[in-house]
């Protein structure tokens, strides 16, 4: 590219990145500390950026400079930030999520396609007992805080504020449009959690393994319904004032992995996990293109089972209660 082309594109990035009610002239002049009119200008073409703003300004919206210098390094940035007890709490984990949600749902143009090896991340909050449940497995087992270090599980262990974020997060998901691919190894991960809590005597009584059984039980089957009805809604919504907005695959090719793509006008967004709980982010063009191609053909080779192939989506969705049910009777 030359100077000019470069520069160009930059500004047509950034804008892509920002959300509609948000202007860009603002928000360079705020980044770069320059006057509104200065900032227009740059965006114009009119001043030249030098090497320093642009470093400001690739640093600030993730963008990689081979790509705007188009230099072939075969190089990808990505974005990250682990949870950390001090620096990046799990409540700062919770809310960058609903954020980016937030911004993906004010787009016109959205869909988010989520290729899963475990129970989708939004389902989580789908029943107290299952977040529960979860919040505690990921504090306790995963992030090692010292807070859970000798705590056995207990249904009361969710605070306020992170079961309303939650809920928020579930609730803004279930207004995206989705396009979700499920193996019937989606919830192995869940029963392995309960069973080894089980066997290391964490669980205070039968009793709370059942419940949370039943609620990934309750969580299976309204998705089934969800299936059925090609759209997402919450537990007691009536489905038939909900946009068809859910597209649902049985992936029987291969086992995947937790990929998420979110698609906004002319920007797609990869997020993959690692860790279990921590994610990377990536906007690189050819990296999240290979990515869109790469799902749109594992879709073409997966079963849809929302809206039709009843018979197909009732042996999916007995799969997995079955895998519940059996766990249940050997409490």
């Amino acid at each position: 590219m030359t100077t000019d082309q470069s520069q160009e594109f930059l500004f047509q990035r950034i804008k892509e990145m920002l959300s509609p009610d948000i202007s860009m002239v603002d928000r360079v002049s705020e980044i770069l500390h320059v006057s509104s009119d200065s900032a227009y200008r740059r965006i114009r073409g009119d001043t030249p950026l030098v090497l320093e703003e642009v470093k400001v300004l690739c640093d600030h919206f993730r963008v990689s400079l081979d790509r705007l210098l188009d230099i072939k390094s075969g190089f990808i940035l990505f974005q990250t930030e682990r949870i950390h007890p001090q620096y990046f709490t799990f409540e700062n984990y919770m809310g960058n999520i609903l954020k980016q949600l937030q911004q993906v749902n004010g787009y016109l143009k959205k869909e988010i396609i989520y290729l899963s090896k475990d129970l989708p991340f939004f389902y989580n909050f789908s029943t107290d007992a299952l977040f529960a449940f979860h919040y505690f497995f990921w504090m306790k087992s995963i992030l090692r805080h010292p807070d859970f270090e000798k705590r056995h599980f207990t249904m009361d262990c969710l605070g306020p504020e992170i079961r309303k974020t939650g809920t928020e997060i579930l609730h803004t998901y279930n207004q995206i449009p989705s396009t979700e691919i499920w193996n019937t190894e989606c919830i192995n991960s869940i029963i392995f959690q309960v069973e080894y809590y089980k066997e290391a005597g964490l669980f205070h009584s039968t009793g709370d393994i059942k419940t949370i059984y039943e609620a990934v039980e309750q969580v299976i089957s309204h998705l089934k319904n969800q299936a059925e009805n090609g759209c997402k809604y919450l537990p007691g919504e009536n489905p038939e004032l909900k946009k068809n907005n859910l597209k649902f695959f049985y992936n029987r090719v291969t086992l995947g992995d937790n990929t998420i793509l979110a698609v906004t006008d002319h920007v797609k967004t990869v997020f993959l996990n690692y860790d279990v709980m921590n994610y990377m982010q990536t906007r690189d063009e050819k990296f999240c293109n290979d990515t869109y191609d790469n799902l749109r053909a594992l879709i073409r080779r997966s079963t849809q089972i929302s809206n039709t192939s009843e018979k197909q989506r009732n042996i999916f969705f007995n799969i997995l209660l079955t895998k519940i049910q059996d766990r249940k009777l050997n409490l």
